[in-house]
């Protein structure tokens, strides 16, 4: 998967008990027992990523401003909740309680202030990164008997970046459509990304991505359809300027961040095409050169445009291989979309409908 460049993390870690309700700021290393459920089973390992930007306002206070932000926590009560018994659903957060955790109690700490303070200075990239695990010491195969939140916040330099390379990956599957995982950012999703990259760096060694299929691994393999990146959506430019994006199912997470940028297309009068795309169809468009632009769309990174795309078969044989059309007019939109989808946080243009800016007084 691709790294996070130019980390600094915040200098506090903080903790919210779901049992008790209760909230504390614990050390930035601050460690879980080695014997955990969350350990050694990947019990109640879900996690978001929010990414976040801070500016001084006329009066001289530090401002967090956030997009789209109820989307992302209403993804992460959906995960918590998966990963939660029957009998334990009253322990669900509200997302006004996640919100009141994350603004009110972490980042409004007297501990963060110049943390925080520091980022508004330089207009850093911010990223809030919380996640779930079992506090108990035990290696029970149970659900968890100490749920608890714990968040931590960076700034970064970049996420991904131009140009990338990623490889179609048909022989593994990332999630499985019948469990409905594949849209919840759960831990063990992930390691299968992980796996995939390992993969794709087979046949590219700067590979940074692995382009997924459905979970139907026996079925023909150009009637599968493709689903998302290893860690992030697909947007795929054609060259009679339509814009094709996956419409959401179990299999995909639905991103909070391609909503956005499809709604800035959308102002651009970019025309978007929400339909499923087969691994047979990729590969025509490739090999027509109808295919301009394979994008990666996803919360660090904003939006990268893939600067090679490998295709290949069960057997690893190369099918097709995809570069983009660097002077066509799409390619220059998509970049350009995602600088507005920077400057919406930065509050320097018009947000498109259907967006939403959260701004919180520090």
């Amino acid at each position: 998967m691709a790294k996070f460049e130019g980390v600094k993390w915040a200098p506090q870690q903080m903790r919210y008990g779901l049992l008790e309700k209760q909230f504390e700021i614990v050390e930035a290393d601050s460690r879980v027992f080695g014997v955990s459920r969350s350990i050694h089973y990947g019990l109640f390992l879900v996690f978001e990523g929010i990414r976040f930007f801070c500016h001084g306002n006329p009066g001289g206070e530090v401002e967090i401003v956030l997009l789209n932000w109820h989307q992302n926590l209403e993804r992460y009560q959906k995960g918590i909740a998966f990963n939660l018994g029957s009998e334990q659903q009253d322990l669900v957060p509200t997302v006004d309680e996640l919100e009141n955790v994350f603004i009110r109690l972490y980042f409004k700490d007297p501990s963060m202030r110049g943390f925080l303070e520091e980022m508004a200075e330089i207009g850093a990239q911010g990223y809030l990164r919380p996640f779930t695990i079992d506090e108990e010491q035990s290696i029970g195969v149970t659900f968890p008997a100490q749920p608890a939140i714990r968040a931590m916040a960076c700034r970064y330099d970049r996420y991904l970046g131009e140009p990338f390379c990623g490889v179609v990956i048909p022989h593994l599957v990332r999630a499985v459509g019948i469990n409905k995982t594949g849209c919840l950012k759960l831990g063990v999703n992930y390691l299968m990304s992980v796996k995939a990259v390992d993969e794709a760096k087979k046949f590219c060694p700067e590979a940074a991505c692995a382009l997924f299929l459905d979970d139907n691994p026996q079925g023909k393999l150009l009637d599968r359809h493709i689903t998302e990146w290893d860690s992030s959506c697909c947007l795929f430019g054609l060259r009679g300027g339509t814009v094709i994006k996956i419409p959401e199912n179990p299999l995909i997470l639905p991103s909070v961040t391609i909503q956005g940028i499809v709604a800035i297309l959308k102002e651009m009068d970019v025309a978007i095409e929400e339909r499923h795309l087969t691994y047979g169809e990729l590969i025509e468009k490739a090999k027509d050169n109808e295919l301009v632009v394979v994008c990666s769309v996803g919360t660090a990174g904003i939006l990268n445009r893939c600067a090679r795309l490998i295709l290949v078969d069960d057997g690893g044989k190369i099918l097709a291989t995809h570069s983009p059309d660097v002077k066509h007019p799409l390619f220059q939109k998509l970049g350009e979309a995602r600088g507005y989808y920077w400057n919406i946080y930065k509050e320097n243009v018009k947000i498109p409908a259907g967006l939403r800016l959260f701004k919180y007084v520090l």
